[in-house]
């Protein structure tokens, strides 16, 4: 073991090119990885070149290699020639997007493998999955004796790995969900390894970390909770609804609050709270037209004097200045029904302009959870941030337009 790890140190560099495009493709892998439910990585790969194996059950096993692997072993992926070289473009994916080299799986593979044994000792990572398929219901196969023929011919060692969350993430034959992508590196193993032993050391680390618990917010579970129950959609129509009649606390700070909670029910949430911003100020407009005045704490006179200015030089369509002058909705919809706005016109002008801010908050949010996804522990701390900032800017835009 240690004669082979001696002879992976060598003065040998890789390419600067080979590094920048490492660098670019993990970079972009884990970019894709963070928007569709995060990837962690746990233990590294030891200096110098080295034959990885690892599990694999979907095509989604490579992007997360790419993602987790370092980029100074400018890891190069084998890829099954029949399907990933059999098309130009495919050809042109495998070779950009991953790094990838043909491998036949029909005679002649063990052929291709070794064309990359001066690569190795250079010092690169080369990415094997030694069961030739993908694997169906999560089951382990029996591995090839490819990987380990040719890290004894450069004299590398093997590094197990095991992937979980990626069978979830795109199923084989199935279509892509959101979820969270774990990778374990496990300690190298010598050339000299047979494939029992190597597939052994992968099988122990894809249960480990597929059985690892994810580490989780009382918090978070309790507002995922009422988010995912029946009560979910009501809330998010009722906070929304009560914002434009009188409540002082817009429906952005309740998405900031369930969006990054359950990122899968943004849409849902902010839908729901633009029906009932609608709602209410269609309410508030006809209230205010029949002579009613509501409460409408933390506004100021100011507020009411610009947007009735507004209202006399644009009408209706003076309420798309509201996502972004601070001035709360629920002034707009009495001072309309004051100003004597139509309804129809008040209602299309305020979708458009409640739309477009809701909408964008939710779904941001939602991208903002699933980014820090493997972070839901700290959802509490979040809690604490979102709510100080969110008092602080309140008290500034009413300062501001006092």
């Amino acid at each position: 073991m240690t004669h082979i790890l001696a002879r992976t140190r060598g003065p040998a560099v890789l390419p600067r090119r080979s590094r920048i495009g490492s660098a670019l493709r993990r970079g972009l892998w884990w970019g894709v990885l963070s928007l569709t439910g995060g990837v962690e990585r746990r233990g590294r790969l030891p200096r110098g070149g080295c034959v990885v194996v690892a599990n694999h059950s979907s095509h989604a096993d490579t992007a997360a290699l790419l993602a987790a692997l370092d980029a100074r072993h400018a890891p190069a992926i084998g890829a099954a020639a029949d399907y990933w070289f059999a098309s130009p473009w495919r050809r042109r994916i495998c070779r950009r997007l991953a790094a990838g080299f043909p491998v036949r799986r029909g005679g002649g593979g063990m052929t291709d493998l070794l064309t990359m044994a001066g690569e190795l000792r250079a010092g690169r990572a080369v990415v094997l999955f030694p069961e030739g398929t993908r694997a169906k219901g999560g089951a382990l196969g029996a591995f090839h004796r490819g990987a380990l023929v040719l890290a004894e011919e450069a004299g590398v060692p093997v590094v197990p790995v095991g992937i979980a969350g990626t069978d979830r993430l795109l199923p084989k034959h199935g279509r892509l969900r959101s979820s969270l992508v774990r990778v374990t590196i496990g300690e190298p193993l010598p050339s000299a390894a047979t494939p029992e032993r190597a597939r052994d050391a992968v099988l122990a680390l894809h249960e480990r970390t597929a059985a690892e618990p994810l580490r989780d917010s009382a918090a978070r579970r309790r507002v995922a909770a009422v988010v995912t129950s029946r009560w979910g959609l009501p809330l998010a129509f009722c906070w929304a609804f009560a914002e434009a009649l009188s409540w002082p606390l817009m429906p952005e700070l309740l998405l900031g609050v369930v969006c990054v909670a359950v990122p899968r029910a943004a849409l849902k949430m902010s839908v729901g709270a633009l029906a009932g911003s609608l709602a209410g100020g269609l309410l508030a407009l006809h209230l205010a037209a029949a002579g009613v005045h509501l409460p409408a704490p933390l506004t100021t006179d100011r507020m009411r004097a610009e947007v009735r200015h507004e209202l006399a030089l644009e009408g209706a369509s003076a309420v798309r200045h509201q996502p972004w002058n601070g001035v709360p909705f629920k002034v707009y919809g009495a001072e309309a029904g004051r100003a004597g706005v139509a309804p129809s016109d008040w209602l299309t002008a305020s979708a458009a302009a409640r739309g477009s801010r809701t909408l964008t908050v939710g779904l941001a949010l939602a991208a903002f959870g699933l980014l820090m996804r493997r972070h839901r522990r700290h959802y509490g701390r979040y809690l604490v941030l979102l709510c100080g900032g969110f008092a602080v800017g309140l008290a500034l835009i009413v300062r501001g337009w006092g």
